[in-house]
């Protein structure tokens, strides 16, 4: 099982929509047959093997064993992966393109730009899962806490500063061998969890 798979199929992203085969994605966390999960969802068993059979077309699930009862074979289901994230290619008539409107300070340019980056490592992993190896990517996560707006325009203006001295010293456009590499940097006001009542 992956921790997280890219769904760039617009079919398997329907699939996976659908509230009762997500909740079955959710369920299959741990192994599982219909008969297990058609009590835990109250469903008919029937009713959870039609579920199961389209997410399994879509390889969302995948069979982990056989046993036999009485008459009946079980098939004992696990989802394939832990987390699932739907590619913009699923969307590809609509999906957002960056080029469009080329704009540093807009919220909207920033979801196209996270858009590509969601579509382009997903299919960085699939082709590195045919081919059985690894993706080298590198991420930095963290939050900054800025005393005011002018703080934060001056951290952007001197990160912005940072970043071409590196890619200028890193940058080789005559390496033979070399493999070109997409880099973004984002900032963001950070989203805060939803308030509790009490």
């Amino acid at each position: 099982m992956y921790e997280v798979a890219v769904i760039e199929d617009p079919a398997a992203a329907e699939a996976s929509l659908d509230p009762v085969r997500a909740r079955l994605l959710a369920e299959l966390a741990e192994p599982g047959s219909a008969t297990m999960l058609a009590g835990k969802i109250g469903l008919a068993r029937q009713k959870v093997n039609y579920h199961l059979r389209a997410l399994e077309r879509h390889g969302l699930v995948e069979l982990v064993e056989e046993r036999r009862k009485g008459n009946c074979t079980e098939r004992v289901m696990q989802a394939s992966a832990a987390s699932y994230v739907i590619s913009p290619t699923a969307l590809s008539a609509v999906e957002p393109d960056p080029s469009r409107a080329p704009d540093q300070l807009s919220a909207r340019w920033l979801l196209a730009v996270a858009a590509r980056l969601v579509r382009d490592v997903g299919a960085l992993i699939t082709a590195a899962a045919k081919a059985r190896k690894r993706v080298a990517t590198f991420a930095v996560d963290g939050e900054v806490r800025f005393a005011s707006a002018a703080d934060r325009a001056a951290f952007a203006e001197e990160l912005s500063g940072v970043v071409a001295s590196l890619v200028s010293k890193y940058h080789d456009e005559q390496a033979e061998d070399g493999r070109p590499h997409r880099l973004i940097i984002a900032i963001h006001p950070s989203v805060g969890k939803p308030p509790t009542d009490g």
